[in-house]
């Protein structure tokens, strides 16, 4: 299973690692971190060192009941941040966090290569065909609601079922408009409830039946810490735990904060998997 990125070919057979970087005052674990050029490449250096397989930026936090942002602000955080990695390391494949189809386009021309929309085009009516013309790969993430309301009482007669539904008719639109490489990505957090979670995680391999590869979002997140009855910053081991569950059910790309551990999981769950 592979990806096109501009011309070069990203083999998926073994899960990937993407490193995530919050351009944001107010992202849930990292906001306000990277708020200077030397830190954001200091932070891209580290992930690299680590072993990210590509920096995933991103300009508006989509934490629950997160604030707006304009799409000037979301342009003016995103794109100097993505010329600045280029330039420093030109080889570092990039991918934009954005719903909004306009600075998907301006992120791509500026050295991203991939676009990681959590609405799957339902808050940019322009985004599918903005995708197919730029002719990247796009990640189509399932989300109830938007990021003010999403988890107002999030329901569902069957969590699995219905996102693997809404998933498949998102492939289906994605591909008429003329999308080459869909990842999808079931949207852990983003409309639903604790139980909701984990009922997704431990029907992670259901999602294989839609032939597209599988992107996991879980790093720190609320399913964790308040499971455990903690914070986002002392997340790490659950992340670290569920992140294994994931690759074991067939993730193909880890989104994360903390790349070292991620990618040390890989490379023990590859290595388990060569025994069996």
């Amino acid at each position: 299973m592979t990806i096109n990125l501009k011309g070069k070919l990203m083999d998926l057979s073994s899960p990937k690692i993407m490193g995530i970087l919050n351009i944001t005052p107010d992202s849930f674990y990292d906001g306000g971190k990277f708020n200077s050029d030397k830190k954001v490449l200091d932070q891209v250096e580290k992930m690299i060192k680590d072993g990210a397989d590509l920096i995933d930026v991103g300009g508006y936090s989509s934490k629950p009941g997160a604030n707006p942002v304009k799409l000037e602000e979301e342009i003016k955080r995103v794109v100097p941040v993505i010329e600045l990695i280029k330039n420093k390391f030109s080889d570092t494949i990039i991918s934009v966090d954005t719903f909004r189809s306009e600075v998907a386009k301006k992120a791509v021309d500026s050295g991203a290569s991939i676009v990681n929309d959590i609405s799957a085009g339902e808050l940019d009516s322009d985004m599918f065909k903005c995708v197919a013309q730029l002719n990247v790969p796009y990640i189509l993430m399932h989300m109830k609601g938007n990021p003010q309301n999403m988890q107002d009482k999030p329901t569902y007669k069957n969590v699995v079922n219905e996102i693997v539904k809404n998933l498949s008719e998102k492939i289906f639109f994605a591909r008429e408009a003329g999308i080459m490489d869909v990842i999808i990505d079931p949207g852990f957090g983003f409309g639903k409830t604790l139980e909701h979670n984990y009922e997704i995680l431990n029907n992670l391999s259901f999602f294989k039946k839609l032939d597209c590869p599988i992107l996991v979002g879980v790093s720190r997140k609320s399913m964790i810490y308040k499971l455990l009855d903690t914070k986002p910053e002392n997340a790490l081991n659950g992340t670290t735990c569920l992140h294994t569950v994931s690759v074991l059910s067939g993730a193909n790309i880890l989104r994360v904060h903390d790349v070292k551990e991620a990618k040390e999981v890989v490379e023990l769950t590859n290595f388990l998997k060569k025994t069996t």
